[in-house]
């Protein structure tokens, strides 16, 4: 029962980082929004040609998104199906906000720049 009580608190602790802070947020903030752009753009506008608008979400996933697709390359799914795409994506995304809240904690202090101590105590 000990193995379960660590996981929880481990998945706790991991969701506090990714979800749980204002670097975070702003960042999947901003994903979401070049998402729903993307969306639409494809969606809805007509184009002569190909549109680029798709490649704003890969420098919101760099570097971590190139990562696993050369790995999905050395597996070889280099040109596998789209699901590998977008599973990449949504995966480096999250890392990416877990390693925010990571660095902001870094920053901040264990206990976010707060003193242990009430004031006056």
């Amino acid at each position: 029962m000990g193995h379960l009580v660590t996981a929880r608190q481990r998945l706790h602790a991991t969701a506090r980082l990714t979800f749980g802070n204002a670097a975070s947020r702003i960042y999947l903030g901003l994903v979401l929004a070049v998402a729903v752009f993307v969306a639409v753009d494809t969606l809805f506008v007509s184009h002569d040609d190909a549109s680029f608008a798709g490649v704003w979400l890969f420098f919101l996933a760099a570097p971590t998104v190139f990562v696993f697709l050369l790995g999905g390359s050395m597996a070889g799914a280099d040109s596998g199906p789209a699901w590998f795409l977008y599973l990449s994506l949504v995966v480096s995304v999250l890392v990416q906000a877990c390693a925010l809240g990571w660095f902001s904690r870094l920053l901040r202090g264990p206990r976010g720049g707060r003193s242990a101590h009430p004031q006056g105590a």
